[in-house]
């Protein structure tokens, strides 16, 4: 956030009376206030609270999605944007009645869950599907727990692993096959889907068949926003920046990844198209990084990465499900008020022998 509240700093004298921009200087007060306003005031003197309130990390996280929900768009045309439509329509329905029922507000919190959700699906699945699924999973995953800053999982990620168990066909038959500038302006149709996804080849011992350009560039088929590492990687790099993901889990999850496949395959190459392939990276920076549902101790945040990362290794070599990253998540979700538990034990029974 320095940084970037520097690169503000540095802009400012163009948008002033007399600079070379001022005429834009209504666009640089919203932007500075979509990144640096407070959601709320404190009711007494100086009027501010945390300097990174909720508002504004979900902010910068839609910031750092940008780039992987672009390609998206490029590879899988403009449907997406109806999936996301649907997403914030059926998940807001579900938040607007529970801060009705509660008489509280809408939080910023579900901006991030309706746009992830669609980003994690097939391109191609029914529209009514996305409904279902980011319905149940603002219900079960959050609202149950008693809304924002309560729930134990990650709502995005109960909605996309209850539609794998309730529809496997769709689930693993709406993929769509990657398209270009054209594919901007078409509505995708079945004939564009294809189930041929890198980690399905790879079960049939054909990982080969998939040049690791191709899966680093996005030019594959699989989840919408899943498929472009390099998209991934510009936007993970802006939420390490600007420390709203947290380094540690991101390094546990891909580091422990790459271990356990280094030791299942075998060569330095396989271990890089692992890491590309499905929805690790993805879940590495934007999912697994939740501060809600994810460790919040330092050392914990390097364990429940390392756990996600072990578990999706061994969920796509000893299972008969091709990917295993929401599924890991969500175990990581369970276990990580434990493991914070844990240190936070040692941590002060050793206080207690210091003093």
């Amino acid at each position: 956030m320095k940084i970037i509240r520097k690169v503000f700093d540095g802009l400012q004298p163009l948008f002033e009376d007399g600079g070379r921009l001022k005429t834009f200087k209504a666009v640089y007060e919203a932007l500075d206030n979509f990144f640096f306003a407070p959601s709320s005031r404190t009711p007494n003197a100086p009027h501010l609270r945390d300097p990174l309130d909720l508002k504004r990390y979900m902010s910068m996280v839609i910031v750092g999605l940008a780039p992987a929900l672009l390609a998206a768009l490029y590879l899988n045309g403009p449907r997406l944007l109806a999936m996301i439509i649907v997403s914030y329509m059926a998940g807001g329905a579900v938040e607007v009645a529970f801060a009705a029922i509660r008489k509280k507000e809408i939080h910023e919190g579900f901006l991030v869950t309706g746009l992830i959700f669609p980003m994690v699906l097939p391109g191609a699945l029914p529209l009514w599907m996305v409904a279902v699924g980011v319905a149940f999973g603002v219900f079960v995953g959050k609202e149950l727990f008693g809304g924002v800053g309560r729930n134990v999982f990650n709502p995005a990620i109960v909605a996309r692993c209850f539609l794998a168990l309730a529809y496997p066909r769709a689930m693993s038959g709406g993929y769509v096959e990657p398209g270009g500038p054209a594919r901007l302006l078409e509505w995708v149709g079945l004939d564009a889907v294809s189930g041929a996804t890198p980690l399905g080849l790879a079960k049939q011992g054909a990982w080969m068949d998939v040049p690791l350009l191709d899966m680093f560039l996005g030019r594959i088929a699989g989840s919408a926003a899943e498929t472009s590492t390099l998209a991934i990687l510009i936007g993970g790099g802006f939420l390490l920046m600007t420390r709203v993901a947290n380094w540690r889990t991101v390094a546990g999850v891909l580091g422990s990844a790459a271990v356990m496949a280094l030791i299942f395959c075998g060569s330095l190459k396989e271990v890089a198209w692992q890491l590309c392939a499905g929805g690790l990276m993805f879940g590495a920076f934007f999912m697994a990084t939740d501060p809600v549902t994810g460790a919040s101790t330092n050392l914990g945040k390097v364990m429940y990465g390392i756990i996600i990362g072990v578990v999706v290794m061994l969920i796509r070599n000893f299972t008969g499900y091709v990917e295993g990253v929401m599924f890991a998540i969500l175990l990581g979700n369970i276990v990580s008020p434990v493991i914070d538990e844990i240190l936070y034990k040692m941590r002060f029974r050793r206080l207690q022998l210091e003093g």
